[in-house]
């Protein structure tokens, strides 16, 4: 019996001295990373993801709690704040200690110009020293670049998902109108030729019926400051510099005349639209038939046209590269919000930071991206000939058909077109709110002029040419001076 009990002791220390060995090993690791899998850190991240971008997301969040942030120690849960400006409300709310606003999360989804704000505030943190130069090499030079702002060399914004924008075609409508008119694809390569095939899209619809001046526009767009901002870059033009934090602002005359001349024009002449809340919507009604949107739109495109209750029919689209200015080097913007770390300590911080490295991971930064519409971050990522193999090798993705036939046309943009972004500032969120409204707002109002014109007897060009008048542009032009340099000095 005596023997049994020593035994038994004698086991008993051996398992003590076995736990005591663990919880060294264990803390030693603790030490280490700072992340202990027996005290897990939950990570709370914001985001404004929905539908299929949703799906997407928490199926990697899931994915990531049961490998490798168990492994370490870290839980992340994710919330869909359902816009951008939601989130963007949401986290200032936050920040300035709204009353009955929750507490700031850990990371949040955030555009440049949101996450300067709250860097400022001093909210945001570097998160630099959590990469090496080597893993920072791995991504996107531009998207790294996005994300450096402040003081020093630090990352404010991590990379996770960009966005450009494309050219979407109905092509089942398009090859009607094309082989009733000659129409080919290379006209839509430039804003001036794109103009010039609405033109005709118009006068060809209008022909099918007996009654004058009822042609359908052809084309609309989303994002309207992309077209301002972007397009005044690419004619020679930085409409917003940025120095030291401090801003600039250059409205060129001569630029603003091509903008206008290329969108307000053909608008007012009904060669373009704007009726739904988004281009996608006035697609599926049949009230245009090409759009420019984000790549993160595409898997919206629709694939029925409705006109009303009775009648409605399918469609095969196509994805074009963004139309460009005659004799210009090419340019796109290079959008998507980024993730933002919000300062805290090096513990919450590394974790965040583990769990943005681990989704950006190559494969899956790619299902990601091809299942959300968006492109990879990382240099390898966007190489086509690994996106195929992932496709050929992920069974299991839910990538669409869209977004599959979309891939040579977005690579070769990628290749041969200039990404652009402004650098940050204060009050920039304003300043682009001015560029959304400002060109769509009065080619509307000037559109339903022309409309009174037609009404009246005029002719289409007799309509136009009364209200596209020199003094009109002088107008529109120095309100648009006004409204930047107030939005700028905190105005709106």
């Amino acid at each position: 019996m005596k023997g049994v009990k020593k035994c038994r002791r004698l086991i008993s220390l051996l398992i003590l001295c076995m736990c005591i060995s663990f919880s060294l090993t264990a803390c030693s690791k603790a030490d280490k990373d700072g992340l202990d899998p027996e005290n897990p850190i939950s990570i709370e991240i914001w985001h404004h993801y929905n539908g299929l971008q949703k799906t997407a997301f928490d199926a990697l969040v899931m994915e990531f709690n049961e490998t490798l942030g168990a492994e370490k120690g870290i839980i992340v849960e994710a919330f869909s704040q359902g816009n951008v400006d939601a989130l963007q409300r949401k986290v200032m709310e936050s920040v300035t200690k709204k009353i009955g606003a929750e507490p700031m999360p850990d990371i949040f989804a955030a555009y440049a110009d949101n996450a300067y704000q709250i860097d400022q505030l001093g909210h945001v943190a570097d998160i630099s020293e959590y990469l090496s130069p080597e893993e920072i090499d791995e991504y996107v030079d531009s998207y790294i670049r996005e994300g450096r702002f402040g003081d020093g060399n630090g990352i404010k914004i991590f990379p996770t998902a960009k966005a450009t924008e494309v050219l979407m075609l109905n092509k089942t409508d398009w090859d009607k109108f094309a082989n009733a008119t000659g129409a080919s694809l290379e006209e839509l390569r430039t804003w001036e030729g794109l103009a010039k095939a609405a033109e005709k899209y118009y006068e060809w619809t209008d022909s099918l019926t007996a009654v004058p001046n009822d042609g359908k526009a052809f084309f609309g767009r989303d994002a309207m400051a992309n077209y301002i901002i972007v397009g005044s870059k690419q004619l020679g033009q930085e409409i917003f510099s940025v120095e030291s934090g401090q801003v600039s602002i250059h409205v060129d005359e001569g630029i603003m005349r091509r903008l206008w001349d290329n969108f307000y024009i053909p608008y007012i002449s009904g060669y373009y639209t704007a009726v739904g809340r988004f281009r996608s919507d006035d697609a599926k009604t049949g009230e245009i038939i090409a759009l420019v949107c984000s790549t993160s739109a595409i898997p919206y495109f629709p694939d029925t046209v409705i006109i009303d209750d009775r009648e409605e029919y399918p469609i095969e689209s196509l994805v074009l590269p963004l139309p460009n200015f005659e004799n210009t080097a090419p340019f796109a913007v290079q959008q998507g919000a980024g993730m933002v770390v919000v300062k805290s300590d090096k513990l919450r911080e590394r974790a965040a930071v583990e769990f943005l490295k681990w989704f950006t991971d190559i494969d899956r930064n790619i299902r990601f991206s091809l299942e959300s519409g968006y492109l990879p971050v990382k240099k390898e990522a966007n190489d086509i000939r690994v996106i195929q193999k992932f496709l050929a090798d992920a069974k299991d993705n839910r990538v669409t058909e869209k977004m599959k036939s979309s891939l040579p046309v977005l690579m070769e943009q990628l290749e041969s077109y200039e990404l652009y972004t402004n650098d940050p500032f204060e009050n920039g969120t304003n300043a682009r709110e001015v560029l959304s409204k400002a060109l769509i707002d009065k080619s509307k109002a000037d559109r339903e002029k022309v409309i009174e014109l037609l009404e009246k007897g005029n002719t289409r060009e007799e309509a136009v040419k009364e209200v596209a008048t020199e003094e009109n542009f002088q107008e529109w032009l120095r309100g648009l001076r006004e409204s930047l340099a107030a939005a700028i000095n905190g105005g709106s």
